[in-house]
């Protein structure tokens, strides 16, 4: 099969290191274990894919190992997957293998877990669970067949089964996240409204979103211009799946509101808790102007 790698962080991401103390917390507590899984994607995986390993390993909290599943390496892509806490993919190329998908439905309706990055949505638009899992997706001949457009609107979620394609995104920008679940443990604590640095905002993903919660939504100017869903949870089987549209390329991914919901979103999806601290708060005091986008957007004003 395929070679996974264990990838230990080459340098620690820079809004980490007040929390490096934090790490020691977790000594007498079970280490999490992540399998990324990539090689194939139309955005920059090789860049990407480091800097969510070592967002994840600085906090002392995850041991990340990697798949990287190039096209001529798909017959040989048959992991267990029942090695580890939680799957995180960064995936967006070839379908798997019928068996490895088997195997991997079977482990996430089994209680294992998903973490779904950007254009990781835009994957397998043929694969019913796979579509079933994440909630909602883009591009690769997705529309209305594939299940309804889901948005913020007048307070609450609008299921749309109007017809039309799905994704498309508008200009990059830097865009403001407005949180609609506060209680949720991967958003508790941070601010209501916070700003993601510059990338493309996805906007008109469609899919069956069974069993989906929004966490939060961004107004997708240039493009829907509806308050699209940026943060999600969904429930399948007993496994639990975190999908953010974040994470355009490693420069976006090295924003502080990409990497604390990461991490918040990965422990949850992996232990249903989340216990690593808001960033924001503890932060932003010290050095402000490096961690705007993480700032209730309220006090930019």
């Amino acid at each position: 099969m395929k070679k996974i790698y264990l990838v230990f962080a080459s340098a620690i991401t820079l809004f980490l290191i007040p929390f490096l103390s934090h790490a020691d917390d977790h000594e007498s507590t079970s280490m999490i274990k992540v399998l990324l899984v990539d090689g194939q994607n139309n955005h920059d995986w090789k860049k990407c894919s480091p800097v969510m390993i070592d967002t994840l390993q600085a906090t002392g909290r995850f041991i990340v190992e990697r798949a990287i599943v190039a096209k001529e390496e798909i017959a040989d892509f048959k992991p267990d997957f029942g090695q580890y806490d939680v799957i995180l993919s960064n995936y967006n190329g070839d379908p798997w293998l019928k068996e490895t998908q088997h195997s991997f439905v079977q482990y996430i309706k089994g209680g294992g877990n998903l973490v779904v990055v950007h254009a990781a949505d835009n994957s397998f638009p043929k694969w019913k669970e796979y579509n079933e899992m994440i909630g909602l997706g883009g591009w690769k001949g997705r529309n209305e067949k594939d299940g309804p457009y889901v948005y913020w609107k007048d307070g609450d979620i609008i299921r749309d089964h109007s017809k039309g394609r799905g994704g498309s995104h508008g200009r990059p920008w830097e865009y403001k996240v407005v949180v609609r679940e506060n209680n949720h443990p991967i958003t508790r604590g941070l601010p209501n409204e916070f700003l993601m640095v510059k990338e493309e905002l996805y906007d008109r993903l469609r899919g069956p979103a069974i069993n989906m919660t929004v966490l939060a939504t961004a107004l997708a100017e240039g493009g829907s211009e509806r308050h699209e869903p940026v943060l999600m949870t969904i429930k399948y089987g007993k496994g639990r799946v975190f999908h953010t549209v974040m994470g355009h390329s490693h420069k976006s991914m090295g924003g502080v509101a990409f990497q604390e919901t990461l991490i918040r979103g990965t422990e949850w999806a992996a232990t249903g808790k989340v216990t690593f601290p808001s960033v924001s708060a503890a932060v932003l005091p010290v050095n402000r102007a490096a961690y705007r986008d993480i700032v209730d957007i309220k006090t930019l004003k």
